[in-house]
């Protein structure tokens, strides 16, 4: 059997832009995308935290270093600037694999720099 796991997590990146003209994708600072374990060209699945859309789009490998996030084509219509959003990759792994995988989490602060990284998902506070 194949699963489905997730490969990367950016977590609340800030919109910077919305380019409803620009050739459909997200454009996000190449340094993340290498953090969290993504390639250009990706597909991904966007998660809106300020307006509750979701979508699937493809990377773009941003200029490293500036913070950029992007969100072009059809996608402007679900993201402004200034949205908070999480972007995944996911990949299909054979049971074997899928016991030794570990995703790999990236968190940033309010200019899209990253702040730490790590393997598991913090547990919330009962």
């Amino acid at each position: 059997m194949r699963r489905t796991l997730l490969i990367g997590k950016l977590h609340r990146l800030r919109v910077t832009h919305a380019e409803r003209d620009y050739e459909g994708s997200i454009a996000i600072d190449a340094r993340l995308l290498e953090a969290a374990g993504m390639r250009a060209y990706e597909r991904v699945e966007v998660y809106n935290v300020t307006n509750g859309e979701r979508f699937s789009t493809y990377t773009i490998a941003g200029e490293p270093g500036s913070g950029i996030v992007s969100v072009n084509g059809a996608a402007a219509h679900k993201a402004a600037p200034g949205d908070l959003v999480i972007v995944c990759a996911y990949g299909e792994f054979e049971e074997s694999e899928a016991d030794a995988h570990v995703p790999r989490l990236v968190y940033v602060d309010a200019r899209n720099r990253m702040t730490r990284t790590g393997a598991s998902i913090p547990t919330q506070a009962a």
